[in-house]
């Protein structure tokens, strides 16, 4: 009969990759909180999510029932249990144990700014300002803890389960249309126009800055460089010296001159590429460059192929 092998031991990269990655969920959940805390849940704007859901429960309560002690972060703790389950059948116990951790600091976390700064809640009684800010630091929070690998459960949990099966569809459009059928709950529970403008702009706040934080750290120019070969060795010297990053040389020929031709195709981020088009511009003015975007890349200094699709 064999022998069970010892459990490995964690290293110490193990320990300071598990710390990164909670440290940065912990920042995430931080910043989502102090939106929904701050500016969306004083003024009943239900931006979508099992929040939005939690937000329409709670008046509801509080006006019709009159249970005022009623907190939406005690709503989001409850509908968040079978959702969890969910995703602990479909993504495993790692998965199981990060959202858990995201969901219940999140919620201790709105619980705790209720006690730390009432004196700030809300920070303005101009609903749009609240509407666009919060909005937005619910997608920047939210975009955070997705990249980290996580969720804050609820319909996050959907979301990635929907993203799994329909891979082509974006993670904010699918979170649009969830948040779409929840404000319509919300204005059917809170019949007021005004409300329900303010929502919608809440949620396109949240989305634009959730898609800009999934996709927009990703995002880079891909250049192909046709240029002679002597000055292509210069231009691509100075690239992986100044910019530090690679490229690849493709041979290639002029259609009409027959002349021998040197591509050099790269990727950028965004914001090395005017320093790389100094670089070309100096060296050789002349080069055709084509330049495009590049919304995915896979490789060295941008994301691994094993990464999960957020």
């Amino acid at each position: 009969m064999d022998e069970k092998q010892p459990l490995k031991k964690p290293n110490k990269r193990d320990v300071i990759q598990f710390l990164k990655k909670y440290g940065i969920v912990t920042i995430g959940c931080l910043v989502y909180s102090l939106g929904l805390s701050l500016f969306l849940d004083p003024h009943n704007l239900a931006s979508g999510g099992v929040y939005g859901i939690s937000v329409v429960i709670r008046y509801f309560c509080g006006t019709y029932l009159s249970w005022h002690w009623l907190e939406t972060w005690m709503l989001i703790i409850v509908l968040n249990i079978p959702l969890l389950i969910l995703g602990a059948i479909f993504f495993g116990r790692n998965f199981l144990f990060s959202t858990l951790y995201s969901s219940v600091a999140s919620s201790l976390l709105m619980s705790l700014w209720e006690i730390v700064l009432p004196d700030f809640i809300p920070v303005s009684s101009d609903k749009l300002i609240c509407a666009l800010i919060g909005g937005a630091l619910f997608g920047i929070g939210l975009g955070i803890i997705f990249r980290m690998g996580s969720t804050t459960g609820g319909t996050d949990i959907i979301i990635r389960i929907l993203r799994k099966k329909f891979r082509y569809i974006r993670t904010g459009l699918i979170s649009i249309c969830i948040d779409f059928i929840i404000v319509l709950i919300s204005v059917i529970a809170i019949p007021n126009f005004e409300h329900c403008c303010y929502t919608v702009i809440s949620i396109v706040s949240f989305t634009v800055m959730f898609d800009w934080i999934l996709s927009g750290g990703n995002a880079a120019k891909l250049l192909f460089i046709i240029t002679s070969d002597d000055k292509s060795k210069i231009i691509c010297d100075r690239i992986l010296k100044e910019l530090d990053i690679g490229a690849t040389y493709v041979d290639g020929e002029g259609a009409y001159t027959s002349d021998s031709k040197r591509i050099i195709m790269c990727a950028v981020k965004n914001f090395l590429y005017p320093k790389l088009r100094d670089i070309v511009r100096e060296v050789d003015p002349l080069a055709f460059t084509i330049v495009s975007s590049a919304n995915e890349i896979y490789g060295e200094g941008y994301k691994n192929h094993t990464d999960d699709d957020v």
